[in-house]
């Protein structure tokens, strides 16, 4: 049964895991100066394994033609059947399961499977990873096309904070190209600063936590979002911000602050789904003690 998953296009329609309603919100929401995000709707989930293949631990989200495609850190690409409706998400039902491969379609080898962002070039995706810090193209059903050139100050591993504070994220345009930055600031910058990076070009912004994710707003306008997670108190601060890529201003949307009541958890992915519309999700841990979350929300900008 692996092999049918793994070395075949497997239709799943008859798999479904659970879904059920989740309220973010505080139950009094109050209205301050970050406060410019909406949010639509938001679902639990919860799926089974598949022949042993887990569907947890889901750190990145690329969407088109109604499909969301789902990474795991461990080198799996799920693809979900996907509907909004009414500003609602009705339906997430996993239809093909694959796992990621190199050019001669051999499984990729422990230490280079920690795949953490997701976006589309063309009808490929971009997938950024972690510890070996790099990206590459890849076909929708998993397998390697080629690696991408990155800015020279980000291809040295020795340059990064930690082996685990990499490349969570990335985004194209075709006026951009490729789009990246490391969790954290490479280790000869400033911690209290992050650097967005093309090929070519750099932009600086103020931390409000770890980057996890970027998504394309608009031609020039960038989305981030950075999770800042207190070990100790449970503390978590979910920030979502603008970067105009042509302007290089950079403005805080949405802070959401467990202490404000927010029920936040460990976002990583991000995709837009529609105009104004996106989708954000939460990377469980494959802990019993943290959710899988998927937050449907539009940005009062």
């Amino acid at each position: 049964m692996l092999r049918a998953i793994f070395l075949s296009l497997l239709i799943l329609g008859d798999i479904q895991g659970m879904m059920k309603d989740y309220k973010i919100e505080p139950d009094k929401l109050k209205k301050t100066k970050y406060q410019s995000i909406n949010i639509l709707d938001a679902k639990e989930l919860d799926f089974k394994d598949i022949d042993g293949v887990e569907i947890k631990e889901l750190s990145a989200l690329a969407y088109k033609n109604n499909i969301l495609y789902a990474l795991t850190d461990k080198g799996i690409l799920i693809h979900f059947d996907m509907g909004i409706q009414n500003n609602k998400i009705q339906k997430v039902d996993i239809s093909k399961v694959f796992v990621l491969k190199d050019e001669n379609a051999k499984k990729l080898e422990k230490g280079y499977r920690d795949s953490e962002g997701l976006c589309f070039l063309g009808e490929d995706l971009l997938i950024s990873f972690e510890k070996k810090h790099r990206i590459d193209l890849y076909t929708t059903s998993g397998i390697k096309i080629q690696n991408q050139k990155l800015h020279k100050d980000i291809k040295k591993r020795k340059n990064y904070r930690a082996k685990n504070k990499g490349l969570e994220s990335v985004a194209y345009s075709e006026k951009y190209g490729i789009i990246t930055a490391p969790e954290k600031s490479l280790s000869t910058e400033d911690e209290e600063q992050h650097i967005v990076y093309s090929k070519t070009k750099k932009w600086m912004i103020s931390a409000s936590g770890s980057i996890s994710a970027l998504e394309f707003m608009s031609k020039n306008k960038l989305m981030i979002l950075e999770r800042k997670i207190n070990k100790l108190t449970q503390k978590k601060v979910i920030t979502i911000s603008s970067l105009n890529l042509k302007s290089s201003k950079h403005k805080i949307l949405a802070k959401l602050d467990s202490e404000n009541g927010w029920r936040v958890d460990n976002f990583e992915g991000l995709t837009k789904v529609d105009e104004n519309k996106y989708l954000m999700i939460s990377d469980d841990n494959d802990s019993f003690f943290q959710k899988t979350l998927l937050v449907l929300f539009e940005i009062e900008d």
